[in-house]
């Protein structure tokens, strides 16, 4: 018996994808803004995310935003706000939990590769036979 506890299935293209990128919400930062438009597209072409999905990808891109936005703000600042660099961290870590669950991540494109075609590697050159 296979032990897979820990192990997160391999992402496959979901038969209800959409096809089409909604707009980015209309209370986006712009930083936010900016990471739904960059990653929506890929979501989209790879076949990942569904209409159910939207709520975490919009949360994965406000996390973003908001790391992003902590971050320009520190940078105004004489020396560093212990306090905001904390939050700033928990946001940075929420996206990064956030980018592994759709595949924004290397591990997680693995995944999504592993879950591919059946395709043979003859026209592969750095193929492992």
């Amino acid at each position: 018996m296979t032990h897979l506890r820990g192990v997160k299935p391999a992402l496959s293209p979901d038969r209800e994808a959409l096809t089409k990128a909604p707009p980015a919400p209309k209370w986006f930062t712009d930083h936010a803004r900016a990471e739904w438009k960059r990653v929506v597209p890929q979501l989209i072409a790879r076949r990942i995310v569904t209409k159910a999905d939207l709520a975490g990808v919009e949360a994965y891109c406000a996390a973003f935003g908001a790391a992003f936005q902590i971050g320009e703000h520190q940078k105004t600042l004489p020396l560093p706000d212990l306090k905001l660099a904390g939050l700033q961290i928990r946001y940075m870590q929420t996206a990064r939990q956030l980018a592994a669950e759709y595949g924004l991540t290397p591990t997680s494109r693995a995944r999504v590769g592993a879950a591919g075609t059946d395709d043979d590697d003859d026209d592969n050159p750095l193929a492992v036979t």
